[in-house]
């Protein structure tokens, strides 16, 4: 058997380009980004997904995979996925976001530890926070969903040398204020009843001035935290739910995927 140039480039375009966008998306996506998850399992997941979809994916552009073209079209590959991952990072991000608004309101800034998803130093509220949203994450087949809409995309938007449009930039912009927005919503409940509570200590310091508000205040404000924390545990996971489901439906809107 032989096999010319022309044969072999096919080849590697038929592989590479839908391993490209695939990667990218798993390198940046919640969960499989996650350093405690093995590069080695990283990489067999990403060659087990280009290889069930290849016989589904429509025909790759004519263009020399080492060519000028084709390097283009590789870049469009990981904007692409990368763009996808970012937007569900985005969603962990708020609840980070919020963790860290609520720890320092209830006194528990101090406690901190090593998030294993982005290896730095975040409040125990926060990683808390993030261990729950992974959960429901996991729960809600959110990682089936984010595979499936990378599967999809190679139909909506296929390889090519043109990509997302300069109005899915301008949205993906746009929507990063809802990192803020969604971590004041997690955090405002909690950051709302310890303004009442710090205010309450205050009057009860003008009231007793003899008695030593920091040896009492603290403690009570980190029972009422974790009390606070409990309480609002649905409010997280509505926020959670609905800012992931926003999440998908701007991933859906910039692939131009329909359901």
């Amino acid at each position: 058997m032989i096999i010319n140039e022309a044969q072999f480039n096919a080849w590697m375009a038929a592989y590479l380009w839908p391993m490209v966008r695939i990667g990218a998306m798993l390198l940046a996506a919640p969960l499989f980004s996650s350093r405690q998850v093995p590069v080695r399992f990283r990489i067999v997941l990403m060659l087990l997904i280009t290889w069930t979809i290849i016989p589904t994916l429509p025909p790759m552009p004519p263009a020399d995979v080492l060519s000028h073209t084709g390097f283009m079209i590789m870049l469009q590959q990981i904007v692409i996925g990368v763009i996808m991952g970012f937007l569900l990072q985005m969603v962990f991000g708020a609840l980070v976001f919020g963790g860290q608004v609520v720890a320092y309101s209830t006194g528990l800034g101090f406690a901190s530890m090593v998030d294993p998803q982005n290896g730095v130093q975040v409040p125990v509220v926060a990683q808390f926070y993030l261990i729950l949203a992974t959960l429901l994450f996991l729960l809600s087949n959110g990682h089936l969903l984010a595979i499936e809409l990378v599967a999809d995309s190679f139909h909506t938007l296929p390889v090519a040398m043109d990509g997302i449009s300069r109005n899915g930039f301008l949205d993906i912009v746009a929507w990063g204020s809802r990192l803020f927005a969604g971590g004041l919503l997690i955090a405002l409940p909690i950051v709302g009843a310890m303004l009442m509570v710090n205010m309450g200590m205050g009057v009860v310091m003008r009231a007793a001035p003899q008695l030593n508000i920091f040896s009492v205040g603290f403690p009570i404000t980190m029972l009422l935290g974790f009390a606070l924390m409990w309480v609002t545990l649905p409010n997280l996971f509505n926020v959670f739910n609905e800012f992931l489901d926003e999440s998908f439906q701007l991933i859906m809107q910039t692939l131009r995927v329909t359901r």
